[in-house]
């Protein structure tokens, strides 16, 4: 199987990099880390203007109508640079919004009019299908605005306006923003079981991938770093404990590359392993994100550690990025598949 990208693809992959590259930089991020919102709204339309937000959708929802390929290659750029802002909660909000018939909603949020934000059920906090009872965390979620449930069970989305005790906390990556809040009984604005829309297995891809840009991003900076940066005399790229490093990460970012793009190609095949293909593509790139966002810190030394080097942003996101269960949860249900065994 070729997983190369096709010239089509590519293009989408390099306009989505130029222009998160020029509009959501790390600066946003390091200049905007007090804002009530995550990135500008303006950036934020500009973005979606470029299709960022629909590219799987139908024409009829304000979508392009292409597959789930696609939309990994933009989430791997998302998280190469990284870029701020609920690209995950949007993108699959929408696709929620678009399998229950919401058309209003769906072209809003595909048209950037409107944000959904990310709603992470505390345990003993069950959503859907009809209400949600329970503490929340939230994640990017504008206040008043709309929050994506999502569970293996299925997806569904709530109005904030229906929430209680909104309190905003301070989260560790200055590029998210997130706070908590109480469900009392609240009706679910909209639900989609897992039989009907694989919405949970979508965003396993989709979270690879971003993880999958962040490998590749730490990988590209360390390498980078050490061909320049010179001790006795030499580049520290030449001493064994730095190549290696580089080259460890240089592996883990490929594995976690392939098996994202396999699992993409899975899922829109309809294949009955895609399940299994997704989170084994979670488990890999989560691995390479978050061993290569440390050792990327350490190849850069002292500086690794300043607030005003780019190196701890990629740690951070690797971490939050776990919003989809932890690697021990995932391994020990993709070992209780069928097609595990």
């Amino acid at each position: 199987m070729d997983l190369l990208p096709t010239a089509e693809q590519q293009s989408i992959a390099d306009t989505a990099a130029d222009f998160l590259r020029n509009e959501m930089s790390t600066a946003i991020i390091h200049g905007g880390r007090t804002d009530l919102a995550s990135v500008p709204a303006v950036a934020w339309k500009e973005g979606a203007a470029l299709g960022l937000l629909g590219l799987s959708l139908p024409e009829e929802y304000g979508g392009a109508g292409a597959g789930l390929v696609e939309e990994a290659l933009v989430f791997r750029e998302v998280g190469r640079i990284p870029a701020p802002g609920p690209f995950l909660s949007c993108v699959l909000g929408a696709r929620v919004a678009a399998a229950v018939g919401d058309r209003d909603l769906a072209t809003s949020v595909v048209s950037g009019e409107v944000q959904i934000g990310l709603g992470l059920p505390r345990p003993g906090t069950v959503p859907g299908p009809a209400t949600l009872d329970g503490q929340l965390d939230l994640l990017d979620v504008p206040c008043p605005g709309h929050v994506l449930l999502l569970t293996e069970d299925g997806a569904g989305l709530v109005h904030t306006d229906a929430l209680s005790d909104v309190k905003r906390g301070e989260a560790i990556d200055p590029g998210v923003r997130i706070s908590d809040a109480l469900a009392r009984n609240v009706p679910l604005l909209h639900y989609v079981p897992a039989d009907q829309e694989p919405v949970y297995v979508r965003a396993a891809v989709l979270t690879a991938a971003l993880l999958t840009g962040i490998a590749e991003a730490v990988r590209d900076a360390s390498v980078a770093h050490a061909k320049t940066r010179e001790q006795f005399g030499r580049p520290i790229g030449v001493y064994q404990a730095i190549k290696h490093r580089c080259a460890d990460m240089a592996m883990r970012a490929e594995a976690a590359m392939a098996q994202t793009f396999f699992a993409a190609t899975a899922v829109e095949e309809g294949r009955p392993d895609a399940e299994l293909q997704a989170r084994s593509a979670l488990i890999i790139a989560s691995r390479a994100a978050r061993v290569g966002a440390a050792e990327n810190v350490q190849v850069h030394g002292g500086i690794g550690y300043t607030f005003e080097a780019d190196a701890h942003l990629y740690v951070k996101r690797a971490v939050w990025s776990q919003v989809l269960d932890g690697r021990a949860v995932q391994l020990d249900r993709l070992l209780r598949l069928p097609e595990a065994a």
